[in-house]
C-alpha cells in the first residue's frame, strides 16, 4: 500500500445504526425545542377536570383507575386531537421510518376505536400530559404509545369447528376476539336472519316495506360525523345484502351483538345500541322512536329509545326460548312504519311530503319543501325544523317546528302568538300550533309511546335516573355537556364544517335528570318567516346588520313583557332573499322563553340557554335579566368571528372546543378571563379570529367595552345598553364598508 494511501474499514452495521440513531435524537430534540406544546394542552386537561368533578373525585392522574373505560376513551381521543394540530407533529418523524409522527397517531387514533384496545398503553402518556412534564417526556411517551405492539391474538379453540350448527360467537373460548376472527364465525350466526326473512316474507299476507336484515360488523354506516360500526340491524332496502352499503336513513331497527352475556349491562352493549339509535334518529326527521335489540352471549333484550331515554325488556335467554327469539324477529319484519316509530301525521303521496292542520275551521295541507334541522339526541326537546308552504300559496315560505317540550313548560306556541299579537318585531311571526295527535290521542312519551308503563315498579327504580318497566334495563343519563347516548369521540373529533351549535348543549334546571313522573309532549308549531342561521351571513356588513335587527327585535319582545333566554348563533336568523316576505333579521325559538316577572331582577333562577354564549352571571346562577341576553349577543359575534373562515365556512379551535363541555363555573371563569383586560382580548382576536373576521377586531372590542364596563360583569340593569350596542354595530358596518367596500 502507498505510503501516503488511505485506508478505509467498512462501517459495522450497529455503529452505522447508532450514528443514526443520534442524529435523529438531535434533530428531534431541535424540532421539539423550537415548536414548544405550551398551552396546546390545556383543552385536554380541562375535559379531565371536568369528568373528575362531576365523578366527584379528585382531580390528579391517580384518578384515571377510578374512571371507566368510556371515561378513559374519551380522554384519549380528546388527547390525541390536541397532539394531532400541534406544530411539532408534523415534523418529528415517525420512528417506522415512513412518514412524520402525525401518521403514527392517526393509526393509533383508529386502534384506540376498537373493542379490544388495551388503555394501559396509553395511560403514560396520559399521566405525562396531565402531570405537565417536559415536552421530551411528553413526545417520548407519544412515541412509546404509537410504536408499542399489540400482543397476537390468543388461537380460537378448535371444538368450534366441530358443530357447523352450534357454532356461534358466544362459544369463543380463551379467544382475544379480534374482529378478523370473530367474522367468518359471526356471519354463520347472522344466517338465521336471512332463513327467518324468507319465512316473514312468505307468511305476511300483506308488503313488508321492502324491510332487510342486515350484517355490517366490520363496515362503517354512513351519514354520522364519528365512524359507527353497526352489527346487525333491519335495514328499508329490498336489495340489500350483507356488502352493501348503507345509510344510517335506511335503518329501521339496529341490533348490537356481544360474544360475552357478561357484556349486558350499561357500559358495553347498551351505550353501544344507545350510540346507534342517535344516529337513526338524528337521520330520520319523522321517527317518534326507535326499537333495537341487544344478544350478548345467548341473552337478548328489546328496547326502545324515545325522547325521555331508553327502556328494555327483561332479559331472555334465546336458546331456552327460541320461539320468543324467532316472534321477535319476525315482530320487526311485519310491524307497519308507525309501530316501528314513524310519524304517521307526515304523509308521503304522489311524491310530495306534507302535513295537515287544522286552521280557522278548515283543513289547510302544508307541503314539505326541505328539511332544515335536526337536534341529533336521543332524550331532549329534539327540534326538527322544515321548510314548507300552503299548497294554495306555493310563494309564500313557512316554517314547521316539531319539538318534545316538558308538559310543566308553557307552550311555545302561545308566546309566539301573544307576542306576535303584541306587534312585536323582528321576531318569527306566529302562523298555528297544535299538540300533534297520534291514534286519536296526544301524542306523549308516558301516555301514547310507553302506553303508560308503570315506572315505578322498575327492577332498577331506585338506582336509575330514567324511568323503565319492571324487570328492564336503562341507558343512563349522560352527564351534562357530554353528547347524549355517550357518543365516543369529543367534539374537536367531529370535523369543521358543522357549525359549532352540532357541538353545544342546552341547560336548563329540568335538563340533566328526568324524574319518575316526568313526560314530554309532541309540539308542532308554524311560523310565517323563514331565514338562514345568521353564521350564514353573505358577508361582514350583512352579519352586523343581522345582529342589530335581532337585538332591536330582543328589545321589542322584552318592552312586550317577554325575555328570551336563549340567545345563540341558531336563534338569530337572516334573510337576504328579495323575494321573501320575511323580517330582514329576526329571533327565533322561545322555548325557554317566560313573561317577563317585575319584582327586583327581572327574569327567573336556573341556568338557561345554549352553553357556549351563556352570560356570565347565568352560568354562576344569577336570576335571568335582559342583560344577560344582551351579553349573549356579544358572545355570539364573538364566536362567529373565531369559528368562522367566511359565510357558513365552520371551523374547529380546540382552545374553545372546551366551552361546549366543562362544568358552567370553570366556563365562567374562562370567560371572565378573555373580556377581562382590553390587552389580552385584543391578543386572543388577534391570534384567534379568523383571517375573514380580523377587520372587525376593533368594533368587537368597542362591544366588549359597553357590554362589560371597567372589563367586568353589569351590576345593574340599564336599558340604555339596547341602543349602544346598536350604535357600535352601525358604525362597524359603515367603516368596514368604507375599508373593504362591501
Amino acid at each position: 500500500m502507498p505510503r501516503n494511501a488511505t485506508s478505509f474499514s467498512p462501517i459495522h452495521p450497529s455503529l452505522l445504526k447508532n450514528v443514526t440513531s443520534a442524529m435523529m435524537d438531535q434533530s428531534q430534540s431541535e424540532i421539539i425545542k423550537s415548536n414548544p406544546i405550551g398551552k396546546g394542552l390545556d383543552p385536554f386537561r380541562a375535559t379531565f377536570i371536568s369528568i373528575c368533578e362531576e365523578r366527584s373525585i379528585s382531580c390528579s392522574p391517580d384518578a384515571l383507575g377510578q374512571l371507566d373505560r368510556q371515561d378513559v376513551q374519551d380522554l384519549v381521543f380528546n388527547l390525541l386531537s390536541a397532539l394531532q394540530i400541534l406544530p411539532a407533529i408534523r415534523l418529528l418523524r415517525s420512528k417506522t421510518g415512513n412518514g412524520t409522527l402525525r401518521s403514527d397517531l392517526l393509526r393509533l387514533n383508529s386502534a384506540v376505536d376498537s373493542d379490544d384496545f388495551d388503555f394501559d398503553r396509553i395511560k403514560p402518556l396520559l399521566n405525562a400530559a396531565l402531570t405537565e412534564k417536559p415536552d421530551s417526556e411528553i413526545w417520548d411517551q407519544v412515541y412509546n404509545a404509537v410504536t408499542e405492539s399489540t400482543p397476537p391474538p390468543r388461537p380460537i379453540a378448535s371444538s368450534l369447528q366441530q358443530t357447523p350448527w352450534l357454532r356461534n360467537t358466544s362459544s369463543f373460548a380463551n379467544s382475544s376476539e379480534h374482529r378478523k376472527y370473530m367474522d367468518d364465525v359471526l356471519k354463520e350466526e347472522l344466517g338465521l336472519f336471512e332463513k327467518l326473512s324468507s319465512f316473514a316474507e312468505g307468511y305476511k299476507s300483506t308488503p313488508m316495506c321492502q324491510r332487510r336484515p342486515l350484517a355490517r360488523p366490520n363496515e362503517p354506516i354512513d351519514g354520522s360525523i364519528a365512524i359507527r360500526k353497526m352489527d346487525v340491524g333491519f335495514v328499508k332496502d329490498s336489495k340489500a345484502r350483507k356488502n352493501s352499503r348503507c345509510h344510517w336513513s335506511q335503518i329501521l331497527v339496529p341490533g348490537e351483538l356481544k360474544s360475552n352475556p357478561s357484556a349486558d349491562k350499561a357500559l358495553e352493549a347498551w351505550l353501544d345500541l344507545g350510540r346507534y339509535a342517535r344516529e337513526v334518529l338524528a337521520a330520520q326527521y319523522t321517527r317518534r322512536f326507535v326499537l333495537g335489540f341487544t344478544i350478548c352471549g345467548s341473552l337478548m333484550r328489546i328496547w326502545e329509545f324515545d325522547r325521555l331515554g331508553g327502556i328494555a325488556s327483561e332479559q331472555f335467554d334465546i336458546n331456552k326460548d327460541g320461539l320468543r327469539f324467532v316472534f321477535t324477529i319476525l315482530g320487526f319484519f311485519w310491524m307497519n312504519e308507525e309501530q316501528l316509530g314513524f310519524d304517521p301525521t307526515i304523509i308521503t303521496s304522489g311524491g310530495e311530503q306534507y302535513i295537515e292542520i287544522q286552521r280557522d275551521n278548515q283543513i289547510e295541507r302544508l307541503i314539505i319543501d326541505k328539511r332544515m334541522k335536526r337536534a341529533p339526541c336521543i332524550a331532549g326537546r329534539a327540534t326538527t325544523c322544515w321548510k314548507a308552504h300552503r299548497k294554495e300559496d306555493p310563494h309564500t315560505p313557512l316554517v314547521i317546528k316539531d319539538s318534545w317540550q316538558f308538559t310543566e313548560r308553557e307552550e311555545e306556541g302561545e308566546l309566539l302568538r301573544e307576542a306576535t299579537d303584541r306587534g312585536v318585531i323582528n321576531l318569527a311571526r306566529y302562523y298555528h300550533h297544535e299538540t300533534v295527535q297520534v291514534g286519536g290521542m296526544d301524542d306523549d312519551i308516558r301516555s301514547n309511546v310507553r302506553k303508560e308503563l308503570d315506572i315505578t315498579t322498575a327492577e332498577n327504580y331506585r338506582t336509575s335516573r330514567s324511568a323503565i318497566p319492571r324487570s328492564t334495563s336503562v341507558i343512563t343519563t349522560p352527564r351534562k355537556g357530554r353528547s347524549t347516548a355517550g357518543v365516543k369521540r369529543p367534539s374537536s373529533q367531529t370535523g369543521a364544517s358543522l357549525p359549532p351549535n352540532k357541538r353545544s348543549c342546552s341547560a336548563s334546571p329540568t335538563k340533566g335528570t328526568v324524574s319518575p313522573v316526568s313526560n314530554r309532549v309532541h309540539r308542532r308549531i308554524v311560523l310565517r318567516d323563514f331565514g338562514e342561521p345568521i353564521y350564514k351571513a353573505s358577508s361582514r356588513a350583512a352579519l352586523l346588520r343581522g345582529l342589530e335587527g335581532c337585538i332591536e327585535g330582543h328589545e321589542s319582545l322584552h318592552k312586550a313583557g317577554f325575555l328570551h333566554r336563549d340567545i345563540s348563533i341558531n336563534n338569530l336568523m337572516i334573510n337576504e332573499d328579495n323575494n321573501n316576505a320575511s323580517w330582514p333579521s329576526f329571533l327565533i325559538d322561545l322555548d325557554f322563553a317566560i313573561k317577563e316577572q317585575r319584582k327586583g331582577v327581572s327574569g327567573a333562577k336556573g341556568k338557561t340557554g345554549t352553553r357556549a354564549f351563556m352570560a356570565i352571571g347565568v352560568l354562576l346562577g344569577e336570576q335571568h335579566s335582559f342583560m344577560h341576553d344582551l351579553e349573549s349577543f356579544f358572545w355570539v359575534l364573538f364566536w362567529i368571528c373565531v369559528h368562522y373562515e367566511g359565510p357558513g365556512q365552520g371551523r374547529v379551535v380546540p382552545r374553545f372546543d372546551m366551552w361546549n363541555s366543562v362544568n358552567t363555573k370553570e366556563l365562567a371563569r374562562v370567560k371572565k378571563g378573555e373580556i377581562g383586560h382590553e390587552g389580552d382580548f385584543l391578543r386572543t382576536a388577534e391570534e384567534d379570529f379568523a383571517s375573514y373576521y380580523q377587520p372587525m377586531i376593533p368594533w368587537v372590542n368597542r362591544l366588549r367595552r359597553v357590554v362589560f364596563p371597567n372589563g367586568g360583569r353589569w351590576e345593574r340593569e340599564d336599558r340604555g345598553l339596547y341602543s349602544r350596542m346598536k350604535d357600535i354595530l352601525r358604525e362597524a358596518r359603515k367603516g368596514l364598508t368604507v375599508l373593504t367596500d362591501e
